[in-house]
């Protein structure tokens, strides 16, 4: 177990693949941990450096209490890099993930050279929206929105599987503060003018089932940076790397392949 001590938090990666090679790092989504990439990262090639982490309140991380906001969440991320010496880093964000790979392209393109935008967007939800599910949890728990929470996740294929019940063990075993305290990051963020101005290589992949992120607002965001490229994932909800990863793991491998990295 590597733990990564930041001052005032410490975090929880891991690496895979070769030490010296490309380095790309992984973000996860609200309410999973650094296992919901365990199946795409299986199938990469082995010469590239693969970070992974918990975000704070997240995992094996700190948890501080909430609110968090998403420039505490960006930093999170800038500094582990730096601890690692990660430069010129090819950075995958899955939902709120990909919120961060925006905020840390915007500050530090010495850190990200490339993006890939997944099932995610400039602006996610309304103030309003994610204040009823603060308000939802805080009254009932995780386990009273789990359900909705899977549909939105996966297609009813997947659902009928056993796997189901480990992704939604893992979203309810969510430290409470945590999955608030991100809550209130997604709510205050609006990325649409900064991510606008940015023009490095990215992909965007979307899904067809995606109850989240639909492929509309996935392709919005795709359409602010210059140059992008979209794809889309078909039969398959807000979790692609869990229930799609051979074609996850393809269309990364092809992307990172025709910008040289």
């Amino acid at each position: 177990m590597q733990i990564a001590d930041l001052g005032d938090i410490k975090l929880h990666w891991r690496e895979d693949g070769t030490a010296d090679g490309p380095a790309i790092v992984f973000a996860n989504s609200l309410g999973t941990d650094l296992r919901v990439w365990d199946k795409v990262v299986a199938r990469l090639p082995q010469t590239y450096r693969i970070i992974r982490y918990d975000m704070r309140g997240h995992g094996l991380s700190d948890c501080p209490p909430a609110p968090y906001a998403m420039g505490a969440l960006v930093r999170d991320a800038e500094r582990l890099l730096d601890l690692l010496e990660v430069r010129d880093a090819v950075f995958v964000g899955l939902s709120v993930g990909g919120m961060v790979a925006q905020g840390l392209a915007v500050k530090r393109l010495d850190q990200v050279r490339a993006m890939v935008l997944s099932n995610t967007a400039a602006k996610i939800g309304t103030k309003e929206m994610w204040d009823d599910r603060i308000a939802a949890v805080r009254s009932g728990g995780i386990e009273s929105l789990a359900d909705g929470i899977m549909e939105k996740w996966f297609t009813p294929a997947f659902r009928a599987t056993a796997e189901l019940a480990g992704w939604r063990n893992m979203v309810t075993r969510s430290p409470l503060e945590g999955y608030i305290g991100t809550c209130h990051a997604i709510a205050g963020t609006d990325f649409y003018t900064p991510t606008s101005g940015l023009g490095l290589p990215t992909l965007a992949i979307a899904c067809s089932h995606d109850g989240s992120t639909p492929p509309d607002l996935v392709r919005e965001t795709a359409e602010l940076v210059k140059g992008s490229e979209f794809h889309l994932i078909r039969n398959a909800g807000h979790i692609p790397c869990v229930e799609a990863p051979d074609e996850y793991a393809d269309r990364l491998t092809e992307f990172l392949t025709a910008i040289g990295h």
